[in-house]
């Protein structure tokens, strides 16, 4: 096939509101040594593209500027290194930018391939929040079966491929929402228990629900004020960790009671962190977890799906907060 020489993409060149998501033509990407050029048939929308776009979170060196994170669609380009078995495979990938486009440019290693029980919208939506739960619940929080974890924002698109993770490791997962309607969508999503954080207070549900012993390990993407409380979560030996500070960057901690039952705290961002992590995470994943990606037992939930220049759109709906799962552009 030809490919052209530009593509419609998202790359706006200063920050601002939903308003600033307008399509614009670029050179299509060419992939360097170890890459691939994928046309693109969808783009999951994420958190952190809302934070790029209003100025909070420029892409790490070396990345585009081009939004997005994520894709789904054919490999129709190689970098030297790479097998010419690849051309022609639908792939789904993570990347550190470039993905509101026609075309992306990943590292092979950080490529999935799409099998058939997935659309190639919900394989869109799978690297991103995969990547995320994967490293930090079970690989930093060592969340294992019969644990039972807390994860707040149980319908966001890291809440509902959590409940979906947990469900096929055999982990209880307590989620919440911020209403009834939302604490309904996590149990429908298969979420053990649901709280609605503006009826009822987390702390006091969680110690009600593990009869008083607490959680092993907590998800947390609030910070702020939530870190004290979320502490009061666990059980003795318990881990914390922070992937995202919607309420505040700071928190105020009670070291002794960290030290007396000996809690850990962590946290990491996976968009700065190089290819060869990432490489290594997604061949983990097509070991543990791709298998059940295959045989139809872990999808992503898709909230909705906006064509490439609705994408203001897509940042209205996810800002909204009413979303349930993943929203994702389509080319």
């Amino acid at each position: 096939m030809t490919i052209p020489a530009t593509m419609r993409a998202i790359d706006p060149d200063t920050p601002g509101g939903p308003e600033v998501l307008t399509v614009v033509r670029r050179p299509v990407p060419a992939p360097g040594a170890g890459e691939l050029l994928i046309r693109v048939a969808a783009a999951g929308v994420n958190r952190p593209d809302i934070l790029q776009r209003m100025g909070g979170y420029p892409p790490p060196p070396g990345a585009p500027s081009i939004m997005g994170l994520e894709v789904a669609g054919e490999v129709v380009g190689i970098g030297a290194g790479v097998d010419e078995v690849m051309v022609g495979q639908p792939v789904c990938a993570l990347l550190a930018g470039g993905g509101y486009a026609e075309y992306a440019v990943a590292p092979q290693g950080q490529c999935l391939a799409v099998p058939a029980a997935l659309t190639i919208v919900e394989a869109a939506a799978m690297p991103e929040t995969l990547f995320t739960v994967w490293t930090n619940l079970f690989e930093r929080a060592y969340a294992t079966e019969g644990d039972t974890v807390l994860v707040h924002g149980g319908t966001s698109g890291i809440g509902t491929m959590a409940i979906g993770l947990c469900a096929l490791f055999g982990i209880d997962i307590i989620v919440t929402a911020g209403s009834a309607e939302k604490a309904r969508a996590a149990l429908d999503t298969g979420a053990t228990h649901a709280v609605n954080y503006n009826a009822e207070d987390f702390v006091t549900r969680v110690r009600e629900i593990t009869g008083g012993r607490g959680v092993a390990a907590v998800l947390d993407m609030v910070g702020g004020d939530y870190v004290a409380r979320n502490l009061q979560c666990l059980a003795d030996d318990g881990r914390h960790v922070s992937i995202a500070v919607q309420r505040g960057a700071t928190a105020t901690i009670p070291v002794f009671e960290v030290m007396r039952r000996r809690l850990t705290l962590t946290g990491s961002t996976l968009r700065p962190r190089d290819a060869g992590f990432k490489s290594l995470v997604a061949d983990e994943l097509s070991r543990t977890v791709w298998p059940h990606v295959t045989a139809g037992r872990l999808k992503p939930v898709i909230d909705r799906a906006f064509v490439l220049e609705e994408a203001s759109d897509a940042h209205r709906r996810m800002e909204a907060g009413t979303h349930v799962g993943k929203i994702v552009l389509t080319m």
